[in-house]
């Protein structure tokens, strides 16, 4: 069955490709791992330089890159470019701290001589998700490559234009061949890929199904893994918040890529004294937000990233109301054509609904008002997942005191969930395990390795 890109503004198919065959992805497996054989005996110099000519290209055509992101899944074009000015930046955080990261560290040990050398292990396998179809893919491959490992990337099928020019940058920087593979394969070969024995280690951006398939194949053939899954991310107002700019950044953090973003804030949970004043902020700010084509700079929200993206969400909220939520704004989709969704609250959702312990990917805020800040950290901690999540209040004691309660990967103050090169990125519980940027996105795919001297 071919791969179709479509534009989810229009429902226009933009391209159509033929998927690989099984034998032509393992054949491209043994490739990759001949690659590797080279690869991992160059320098850091050389490495830097080829990764800094992949920086600089990202640079160079913003504005195309950005304008595929927008046609293929929809995302608005400002957010497109800043999609990939911060690729060129995690490009060149590892290009140029890797080798200080991936240094020898020395051990303290009485009578002998010892070290742990950090090496790379081999070909990697990334499968990636559609939302941030650059991002989520350099994340992956910038470390590793400057690790000394090879990549293969097998891309969601939505955004098949954005994988393969991710292959064609690479390879204009002078990139070896097998050092990056694209992989244009349906779901059912990622059984053979990951048994396949040159295979060493599998990351995976996606979905709590996915990434439990995943890992229990990547655990029946002993290979490590890294899981980014959903994320369901409290987003915690306390009665001393700066209300004016507490609403501002609960839209920001609900509405960034029309809220399709594991660590989007979802589940807004203000302290009674200040609920009915910032459910009116947030109705009038979500409310006001415009529909729009997302090559428009003048659009507030563009579409999902497919049709039937905007049909599940649908569904969900429909669910939740039908079981008793309180519809406060929004809810169903506009009659326009494309994938849109209105902007959408939610209020009133008990344990006992389907949606409480859902991830909603899309415009759709819901509200819970809590007593205090204890039972604010309770109902934060009461949910499978543990990705991210934010608190907002005036006093740093109470801010830090928060951040240290939640169950989360990563907790930000006054400020919603968001990434940054330096900045370990990851969570617990069903969102996942693992990190990703920062020094320790470098360190997952290294062997650990100890060289024991004997007496210095």
């Amino acid at each position: 069955m071919s791969i179709k890109s479509t534009n989810p503004a229009t429902g226009e198919v933009l391209k159509t490709f033929e998927p690989q065959t099984k034998s032509q992805a393992l054949e491209a497996v043994d490739k990759a791992h001949e690659a590797y054989a080279k690869w991992r005996h160059t320098s850091f110099k050389e490495r830097k330089t080829l990764l800094l000519k992949f920086a600089g290209l990202l640079k160079e055509r913003t504005d195309e890159l950005a304008e595929l992101i927008t046609l293929e899944m929809g995302k608005r074009i400002s957010e497109s470019r800043a999609e990939i000015t911060f690729c060129a930046q995690i490009v060149e955080f590892y290009a140029n701290g890797a080798e200080e990261f991936l240094a020898d560290h020395q051990l303290e040990v009485e009578g002998a001589d010892a070290y742990i050398q950090y090496t790379p292990i081999g070909v990697l396998v990334g499968v990636m998700p559609w939302n941030f179809p650059f991002y989520q893919a350099v994340r992956f491959i910038a470390p590793n490559l400057m690790v000394g490992n090879t990549t293969m990337l097998r891309h969601s099928s939505i955004v098949p234009q954005c994988a393969a020019k991710i292959g064609s940058l690479l390879q204009e920087c002078g990139l070896p061949e097998g050092g990056f593979t694209n992989l244009l394969v349906p779901h059912e070969f990622t059984e053979p890929l990951i048994s396949h024995q040159h295979v060493r280690g599998v990351s995976l951006t996606g979905s709590e199904v996915a990434g439990s398939s995943v890992a229990a194949l990547a655990g029946k053939n002993l290979k490590p893994t890294v899981l980014e899954l959903g994320g369901n991310d409290p987003f915690i107002v306390l009665e001393d918040a700066d209300l004016e700019k507490t609403i501002e950044m609960a839209i920001k953090g609900r509405m960034t890529n029309t809220g399709q973003s594991c660590v989007a804030s979802k589940r807004f949970i203000v302290v009674e004294k200040v609920a009915e004043a910032f459910l009116a902020g947030l109705k009038k700010g979500m409310g006001s937000m415009k529909l729009g084509d997302p090559m428009n700079p003048d659009t507030d929200v563009g579409p999902l990233s497919s049709e039937s993206a905007a049909q599940k969400l649908d569904e969900q909220v429909q669910e939740a109301v039908k079981a008793g939520a309180t519809l406060v704004l929004g809810g169903g989709r506009p009659e326009r054509e494309g994938a849109y969704f209105n902007p959408t609250i939610l209020t009133d959702v008990t344990p006992e609904m389907p949606n409480y312990d859902q991830e909603l990917f899309g415009p759709v805020a819901t509200v819970y008002v809590v007593k205090d800040e204890d039972e604010a950290v309770r109902l934060a901690n009461d949910s499978s997942y543990g990705l991210g999540g934010s608190v907002y209040t005036r006093d740093p004691k109470r801010a830090r005191a928060v951040a240290e309660s939640v169950d989360t990967g990563m907790m930000f103050v006054n400020q919603p969930t968001n990434s940054q090169a330096e900045l370990p990125f990851g969570g617990i519980k069903n969102s996942g395990y693992g990190r990703e940027l920062s020094k320790l996105g470098i360190m997952e795919f290294v062997n650990k390795k100890l060289i024991h001297l004997g007496k210095a």
